[in-house]
């Protein structure tokens, strides 16, 4: 195995994985978690490989079946994908640790079915990362959709009606972002994302191209559950199986708005979005900013944990959205950073949820009573999250906020700063109020006493407990992760 194919290894592993699972995990469960984790681990570790030899040799191109673009499928890993791709696996990796046993636990004997489309999601996830091809793209949405919405249906009480609401908003989704793919083919007649770059500017059709990007954006607007287009996600995670939520929650939006910042600059450029658009540019950002005050709000009205995390991830969607939409490099540098901080703190605080999940019958607030008492390793995580998420240094929640309040204020979008300054202090009262339940409250109708620790499972503790050291160790790094890797990724002219 040569080193130029470690991109096609971490994309063929979990796929061949899952071919894998469905088979042998029929015969006996024990297959299932050597089989996993040892295709996500190869995936982890190739990715670290490409990561370095992209930041020393540059950007890597890989032809398809040996057809040039355009004719054929290219796949690219620049700097920001080769990051991605190493983000995709190694949340996926620890949140499999954590998932294999909530998910004995919740569906006996479905095991294999579900990490059959457990590792279709994944290899979707980073097919997306992969492609430089518009429809392409359109195809690898769709596996990832098909795969969550099968992962949703599998939950208890209303999880298929949830799965449902999803398949409708996902399939409008889908057909508003292949219009602007058919668009651009009917400009351009070309489906690589460079090839049409290079033919745009070209064409005198500025109302056709104008409508193909609002398209292509209003179709990752609703996939990524932007506000006010993110009436699935709430519902969606909060149904899901434990498991599928370690994995979904941290990845699939991100993933999309990565999405996002590869359509703006690859296929279009930052010109044609910023400087002939200049007033939908500030819409956006307003736009992202309300979004973040309305998802801020609601999640102060949920008491139940796990719905409460959901509107939180509604309110980080559009910090990541106007932070590119600022359209300075420091508003990018914050975008991008939140995209990997934003990621390991969702994870963090899904598998804290899992590991509640395990020991109490019941995620409202209610029932989080005692719990620094019962599960102190699992709440010190926990905090260590919550902090991340308030921006409290040194945690890494904090570095990619001090680089969109930095964004905001230099392109004088003062509506927005004011917005992500009430959402840390909103994240700052929701979570002291959990904090405050779970440390001095008490398991409703029973007594204060001192009682003996019952943690989690050692296998939903330990990725737990990796991620919330990550938050710090990343956070202390966010210099070098900026300077070596992320600001190889803003576009010229910034």
């Amino acid at each position: 195995m040569s080193e130029t194919n470690l991109h096609m290894v971490i994309l063929a592993a979990p796929l061949l994985a899952a071919f894998a699972v469905n088979l042998l995990g029929r015969l006996s469960r024990a297959w299932i978690a050597p089989l996993t984790l040892g295709a996500l681990g190869i995936s982890t570790l190739a990715s670290v490989g490409i990561l370095f030899q992209v930041l020393g040799e540059g950007t890597i191109r890989y032809t398809v079946g040996n057809w040039s673009p355009p004719f054929g499928i290219e796949l690219v890993v620049d700097p920001l994908s080769a990051l991605m791709l190493l983000l995709v696996s190694s949340v996926a990796l620890v949140a499999t640790v954590s998932a294999l046993k909530s998910v004995q636990l919740e569906m006996e004997g479905r095991e294999h079915l579900f990490f059959t489309l457990y590792l279709i999601l994944i290899a979707g996830l980073v097919g997306l990362v992969l492609t430089a091809d518009a429809f392409n793209l359109y195809v690898l949405l769709e596996i990832t959709s098909i795969t969550s919405y099968g992962l949703i249906a599998m939950g208890r009480g209303r999880a298929v009606l949830s799965s449902f609401n999803y398949i409708i908003m996902g399939s409008i989704g889908a057909s508003f972002y292949l219009l602007g793919v058919g668009y651009l083919y009917i400009l351009t007649g070309s489906l690589n994302m460079a090839d049409i770059a290079g033919i745009l500017p070209g064409l005198n059709a500025g109302a056709a191209v104008a409508t193909a990007f609002a398209f292509l954006l209003v179709g990752l607007w609703i996939k990524m559950a932007f506000f006010p287009l993110h009436g699935w996600l709430s519902p969606a995670y909060s149904h899901a199986p434990t498991g599928a939520g370690v994995l979904m929650a941290p990845l699939v939006t991100k993933v999309t708005i990565y999405l996002m910042i590869r359509i703006m600059f690859s296929v279009f450029s930052p010109e044609y979005v910023f400087s002939a658009h200049p007033g939908i540019q500030t819409a956006i950002v307003w736009a992202a900013a309300l979004g973040i005050l309305c998802a801020s709000a609601l999640a102060l009205g949920q008491r139940d944990l796990r719905k409460m995390l959901t509107y939180i991830i509604v309110a980080e969607v559009g910090y990541m959205v106007g932070g590119v939409w600022l359209a300075n490099a420091n508003g990018m540098t914050g975008a991008v950073l939140h995209i990997l901080n934003d990621a390991l703190m969702t994870l963090c605080l899904f598998l804290s949820v899992s590991a509640i999940a395990s020991r109490t019958s019941s995620l409202s607030f209610d029932s989080l009573g005692g719990l620094y008492r019962r599960m102190p390793l699992t709440m010190a995580a926990f905090t260590i999250g919550a902090f991340s998420m308030i921006g409290v240094p040194p945690t890494c929640g904090f570095f990619s906020k001090w680089y969109l309040i930095l964004g905001g204020v230099e392109a004088g979008h003062w509506g927005f700063v004011a917005a992500l300054v009430i959402s840390s202090l909103v994240n700052a009262v929701l979570f002291f109020r959990i904090i405050e339940i779970a440390f001095f409250g008490n398991i409703p109708g029973e007594p204060v006493v001192q009682e003996a620790p019952t943690e989690a499972p050692w296998s939903m503790l330990s990725p737990l407990v990796v991620t919330a050291v990550a938050l710090i160790v990343v956070g202390l790094g966010s210099g070098r992760i900026v300077s070596g890797i992320i600001s190889l990724t803003i576009p010229g002219g910034f």
